[in-house]
């Protein structure tokens, strides 16, 4: 792997090489390899249980990988994790959003969390309401707004201290299409603004919409393209590309017969 300095020159926000993530006898990630440029928008899909949260969360310095390594932000993801926390953005699928607080008081929790400083809170503050379309309910409680509000508070709380890298696992998840579409207008605009977006989603049309895709399946990386490049390499005998979900059910069908006779050997 290039030494931090040098994944920096690169323009690389996010490395991993062999990364692996064991819990007892269960392999939850198995040694996977990628890169993710700066400014990209970088979707990591996969079924559930496949590993896609494990991943982040070791990227985001939450778990201790079991084997491999990795960086994030040029930052070492086994020995620097608060430097990585201070410069990346992490929005879980449950908008880590405080229900019983109003939508200013979330705001000034992470604030807090974040150390926003004094002189540049209420700018902040005001920018999140704004973008998240709830200047008429900064004052509501966070439990009685709707999911696709939530959804954009959540993301504006994640992004307060403005890092340079951000983290969505499943952020859309449960939100209705109108307000899925617009929170990927949000991160296009992150994107075209240097931001890297590293996003997990179960949605194939917002696949489409990422610069590139990793499919992780049973812990291990088994696609990593352009979503053109997947579906060129499964070009249909009229000529037509294949849409990406017939591309990943392809490649994890594959996946799986390719593993049955290592398995009926076992037996």
């Amino acid at each position: 792997m290039p030494d931090l300095a040098q994944n920096v020159a690169q323009n690389i926000a996010v490395t991993v090489e062999n990364l692996e993530k064991r819990f007892g006898n269960f392999v939850a990630v198995g040694g996977i390899s990628f890169q993710v440029e700066k400014g990209e928008v970088f979707g990591f899909l996969g079924p559930n249980g496949a590993g896609k949260s494990t991943t982040i969360r070791m990227l985001c310095g939450i778990l201790a990988p079991s084997g491999g390594r990795g960086t994030v932000a040029g930052f070492d993801i086994r020995t620097q994790h608060e430097q990585i926390k201070a410069n990346i953005g992490y929005m879980s699928q449950k908008f880590s959003l405080y229900q019983d607080l109003t939508v200013e008081e979330n705001i000034d929790f992470f604030s807090g969390i974040y150390c926003i400083p004094p002189e540049k809170k209420r700018e902040r503050k005001e920018w999140v309401i704004a973008m998240s379309g709830l200047t008429e309910h900064r004052r509501h409680l966070t439990s009685l707004l709707s999911g696709g509000w939530k959804q954009r508070l959540a993301l504006g709380c994640a992004i307060l201290h403005e890092p340079p890298i951000v983290f969505l696992d499943e952020p859309t998840s449960g939100v209705d299409p109108i307000s899925r579409r617009q929170f990927w207008d949000l991160i296009y605009d992150m994107s075209s603004r240097g931001v890297t977006v590293f996003v997990t989603t179960h949605y194939m049309d917002e696949a489409e919409y990422c610069h590139r895709l990793g499919l992780i399946y049973r812990g291990e990386l088994i696609a990593l393209g352009t979503p053109h490049e997947l579906k060129s390499e499964m070009t249909q005998p009229d000529g037509a590309l294949p849409t990406l979900e017939d591309v990943f059910i392809a490649r994890i069908e594959a996946r799986d017969r390719a593993e049955q006779p290592q398995q009926e050997v076992q037996r």
